[in-house]
């Protein structure tokens, strides 16, 4: 073979070098950028950042969509098309790695034994910022979380 035919097109590199990093990444659903379906980055985002469904297991999504009339002291309700729709979206986008396969406790994302391990070293004043204000606060440190981008070494905690 000649030397030009030994080249390897540089579409090919692209595909390879993209599924290599999506390989690494395989597993780690908290890695990726989520795909928000629109009536979810609707609903959910109108008040507060739409969560990406890989952060909770299925069984939380089906007792948070179960009891939107009490959403951690709010009446998040919707109509029953809209709330089937999203609980069916929630449960097939689901978290199902190692890390989000157990129930944290009250359903809540900030409690999971994950958030608790990736965010061990945020000071606990941090979380009392007049920027940050909660641990639900993710936009608050991640940038781009309204994208499903938590890529820690993008992470900015205000001051």
């Amino acid at each position: 073979m000649n030397a030009a035919a030994m080249r390897i097109p540089a579409a090919l590199l692209a595909a390879v070098a993209a599924a290599l990093a999506a390989a690494a990444h395989a597993g780690d659903e908290h890695a990726r950028p989520a795909q928000l379906a629109p009536a979810y980055r609707q609903e959910c985002g109108a008040c507060h950042l739409p969560y990406p469904p890989a952060m909770l297991p299925a069984a939380s999504w089906q007792r948070l969509m179960g009891n939107l009339q009490h959403h951690f002291g709010a009446d998040a309700s919707l109509d029953a098309a809209t709330t089937r729709a999203l609980a069916s979206w929630v449960a097939a986008n689901a978290g199902t790695s190692g890390r989000v396969r157990a129930a944290p406790p009250e359903d809540r994302i900030t409690r999971s034994a994950w958030f608790v391990r990736e965010h061990h070293e945020v000071p606990a004043a941090a979380w009392q910022r007049p920027a940050v204000k909660s641990t639900a606060n993710c936009s608050a440190c991640h940038a781009r979380a309204a994208e499903g981008d938590f890529d820690e070494h993008r992470v900015r905690i205000p001051r």
